[in-house]
């Protein structure tokens, strides 16, 4: 019932700064979390950052204080603001809006890569 859309990401050099979002259309009723996950190659998917309907927020250790989630006041949409890059962050990134139920629905995902 969820269809989400992601925009952002591309290309940038370390250091650099990027805003990904992510907006959701149809039933969201029954979600009480969005959340950010990204893959590298020869890597499994890890959660990146995490956002519940009351606005409480967890990171990666490895993105803690370069990463911020948000939402909107609409639940609708939510972002994700990436600050000094590395090149270890490259990856592709998928928004994930969840339901109370434990299933998810899934962003198309967007590469990120970061090289000089």
């Amino acid at each position: 019932q969820v269809q989400l859309v992601q925009s952002g990401g591309g290309l940038v050099q370390p250091g650099g700064s990027l805003r990904l979002s992510c907006a959701a259309s149809g039933s969201i009723s029954s979600v009480n979390a969005m959340a950010w996950y990204r893959q590298a190659p020869g890597k499994e998917g890890e959660l990146v950052a995490r956002i519940d309907n009351g606005g409480n927020t967890k990171y990666a250790d490895s993105v803690k204080g370069r990463f911020t989630i948000s939402k909107d006041n609409a639940k609708t949409t939510v972002f994700l603001q990436m600050n000094g890059l590395k090149t270890e962050d490259t990856a592709v990134y998928y928004c994930s809006f969840e339901r109370w139920s434990g299933a998810k629905s899934w962003g198309q995902g967007t590469q990120v890569t970061v090289s000089s």
